[in-house]
């Protein structure tokens, strides 16, 4: 194996591990979500800061006026896909909040069809369809009724509008070719910080220290180092070996969520979760089926 590709491939691993621990640090912090991004957005923005000042990405010019609003744009759209991620965790589970959000790649698909004019192929409905089959998989698994039903409902529902959250803000940084990755993430967590500072809690700080360990994981850790790794990755990798290194991320919430707080999937919601990733791997590695013409003699 090239050695680049082999560095690379070490550092997508490594970024969605560290992925697939978000949760975990989000419910262990016990702060309420909006708390939780802001703080990730502060230790967030000065680790990032100062990488892009290691990496000489904060010298004038290196911007435009139209990439810096895009990027504050893509920030919001970030931000509140964090918020709605999160807010996912305590009423769905980590398990299922991360499955359901991987139903983004067929937002994406969707918002490139209706914004940029992109063609949805036979190949791209079938694995669509058997992502919304895994969908009304893990929904029909809700359990009983009533409040525990409903917050389970509304969990999933918190996923997906995170998930076309992410997705708008992809297309946004679709158009922002040939700008530092690292730059774009300071943007964007610099803005979450300005967007969430009139709803945080910062009266109240928490008190116990592992409260603070753990926000400042999620913004150095989760946040800086992560965006290095992942983007260091990209660099380096194909975009298959990308794509099929990202389903670590999925299935190392899964593994924490049941490691961390006992969760077990249930039988139909395993059915749903495999559903959704297998889909989301076939589009993404572009597996497809061909018809064979049979010449006649």
């Amino acid at each position: 194996m090239d050695k680049s590709i082999r560095r690379g491939s070490f550092e997508m691993t490594a970024a969605m591990l560290i992925s697939g621990t978000i949760g975990w640090f989000v419910l262990v912090s016990g702060q309420p979500v909006l708390d939780v991004v802001f703080w990730r957005c502060v230790f967030g923005a000065l680790t990032l800061l100062v990488i892009c000042a290691v990496l000489g990405f904060l010298r004038p010019g290196i911007l435009s006026r139209t990439t810096f609003l895009l990027a504050v744009l893509s920030g919001v759209a970030i931000v509140g896909n964090w918020v709605l991620l999160f807010a996912s965790y305590s009423r769905a589970s980590i398990a299922i909040g991360t499955a359901v959000y991987n139903v983004q790649p067929f937002m994406l698909v969707g918002l490139a069809a209706l914004f940029l004019g992109e063609k949805i192929t036979a190949q791209k409905l079938f694995w669509l369809s058997i992502s919304f089959a895994g969908m009304l998989a893990i929904v029909s698994a809700h359990g009983e009724q009533g409040a525990g039903g409903n917050e389970y409902l509304l969990g999933i529902g918190l996923a997906l509008g995170a998930a076309l959250l992410y997705a708008f803000a992809a297309l946004i940084i679709k158009r922002l070719t040939g700008t530092p990755p690292h730059l774009i993430a300071l943007i964007q967590v610099c803005t979450g910080v300005l967007l969430l500072a009139p709803w945080a809690n910062i009266a109240a700080l928490p008190q116990e220290s592992s409260a603070w360990a753990s926000l400042l994981t999620l913004g150095v850790v989760h946040t800086g180092v992560m965006y290095v790794l992942l983007y260091g990755a990209i660099q380096k990798l194909p975009t298959a070996l990308t794509g099929a290194l990202s389903f670590i991320y999925p299935i190392a919430a899964i593994f924490v969520d049941w490691f961390a707080f006992g969760h077990r999937l249930e039988l139909l919601q395993w059915v749903g979760v495999l559903a959704i990733l297998l889909a989301a791997a076939g589009m993404q590695q572009g597996w497809g089926f061909r018809l064979r013409r049979t010449a006649v003699q």
